[in-house]
């Protein structure tokens, strides 16, 4: 399973408005942000499983991430704030290795292939503009972004509006996105060479097929995708509330739409009702993943937050999910941060997840070719996850410590296991630091 751009969020406290009143009736406003923001963070991800979907749902899942990331939030005046994030995820795969496996002279999909598909970089840039008005009761966002990896680019563009009132203890958020993406789509080597030069070119010149059938290999069902763009839109909408001095509740929910190229083009497919052909241990594919042109997704949920005492917090969180691909799934977690001091907090936490499998999934061999949809990638399966974790996060609110002209706000580190129940299991490291400039 491909890591995916991580999506960073900067939060900006904004301060409360006051105003004095003289004989010229000038009002008075605090800055929305006094100075300079930098935030650098950094996350290690890997993960292993048995169910490799570019292997058609056989096969080992290794993946490894690095994605460092800079946030940069600059006042432009008293009202607004640019806000700039560029970031890097390089990661390497032995499941996407096997796009190619023939690099080598066994090929097998227990094992990491050394061709050009094994590792890549995303690289990420967004920037975004955020207004206040003088009462900081209303604030307008806007954002662009663009990123680019070896087979997918995009670009994206949004906006929103959040809305405070009975006096700060009720809030209310819109924003609506567009993404445009298009896919440079590699596919399995063996139907490229094959779609290029039938049995007489690429790897059929170098390797012997194997097979029980008396018939030479021929994937009929391939044919390489028309579309190459996938678009995706969303509508958000939330609403926080204080309740007392120790409670406060969110609601929120979501409408996506996605439109255009959603399979995966290296992902392969092996029907049941077929001859199987193997290179020493790896089946050659049917066919590739097919799957709808459009896809409707609503997520609902609700956040809890409980205030027990000055040194403990209870954080809840729950998440519903629909789309028109036959998922449901539910998301529920918990985190209690402990304050341990003036600059110490701790915060375990627990996550579960569960959903039912899409209606297009099969797993490996599963599927007939006579079906115009088609999957075996187990992200579409039915299965449950835990997730556990620990964060531990250093305050300075009076920045003692420098580097250079920047002092150190916070400090931040957490460290979560994820384990699913078809085998997939995952250890995910990251770190933060906030600089503010002084």
């Amino acid at each position: 399973m491909k890591s995916k751009l991580s999506y960073i969020f900067i939060l900006v406290t904004f301060a409360s408005f006051a105003q004095e009143t003289d004989t010229t009736e000038v009002a008075y406003k605090k800055r929305v942000l006094e100075s300079t923001e930098v935030d650098f963070l950094m996350s290690y991800y890997k993960q292993d499983g048995v169910h490799s979907a570019v292997s058609g749902g056989s096969g080992m899942e290794e993946l490894t991430d690095i994605t460092p990331t800079i946030v940069v939030a600059m006042p432009l005046n008293d009202d607004d704030v640019l806000t700039v994030d560029v970031g890097i995820s390089a990661y390497s795969s032995a499941s996407s290795g096997n796009i190619n496996p023939f690099d080598s002279n066994t090929p097998s999909p227990w094992q990491a292939s050394s061709g050009a598909s094994a590792s890549d970089v995303l690289t990420t840039l967004v920037a975004g503009y955020s207004h206040s008005s003088d009462d900081r009761n209303t604030i307008w966002k806007a954002h662009i972004s663009g990123s680019v990896e070896y087979d997918y680019s995009s670009v994206g563009f949004g906006g929103g509006l959040t809305k405070l009132f009975n006096d700060k203890n009720s809030e209310f958020n819109v924003s609506a996105n567009v993404y445009l993406d298009t896919w440079r789509p590699i596919y399995p080597k063996e139907l490229q060479d094959f779609a290029d030069n039938g049995l007489s070119g690429g790897i059929f010149n170098y390797f012997t097929i194997n097979s029980t059938s008396i018939l030479p290999y021929n994937p009929d069902a391939f044919a390489f995708h028309n579309k190459k763009n996938r678009n995706s839109y969303s509508l958000s909408l939330s609403f926080s509330q204080v309740l007392t001095t120790k409670i406060q509740f969110s609601l929120f929910a979501d409408v996506l739409q996605q439109q255009g190229l959603l399979s995966t083009p290296y992902q392969r497919i092996y029907f049941a009702d077929k001859p199987d052909y193997f290179v020493n241990e790896f089946q050659l594919a049917d066919d590739i993943e097919r799957l709808p042109d459009n896809r409707f997704k609503l997520p609902i949920g609700t956040r809890w937050n409980f205030y027990i005492n000055e040194r403990l917090t209870i954080r809840t969180y729950y998440r519903y999910y629909w789309d028109n691909w036959g998922i449901d799934s539910h998301t529920a977690s918990l985190e209690i941060p402990v304050k341990l001091s003036d600059r110490f907090t701790v915060y375990p936490m627990y996550r579960y997840y569960t959903q039912n499998q899409s209606k297009y999934f099969a797993p490996y061999e599963a599927h007939l070719s006579t079906e115009k949809y088609y999957t075996s990638d187990y992200d579409l399966s039915s299965f449950n996850s835990n997730q556990y974790g620990l964060g531990v996060t250093y305050t300075d609110i009076f920045m003692s410590s420098h580097i250079w002209k920047f002092g150190i706000k916070s400090i931040d580190l957490r460290y979560n296991h994820y384990s699913r129940s078809d085998g997939l299991d995952a250890n995910i490291v990251s770190f933060a630091i906030k600089f503010v400039q002084q």
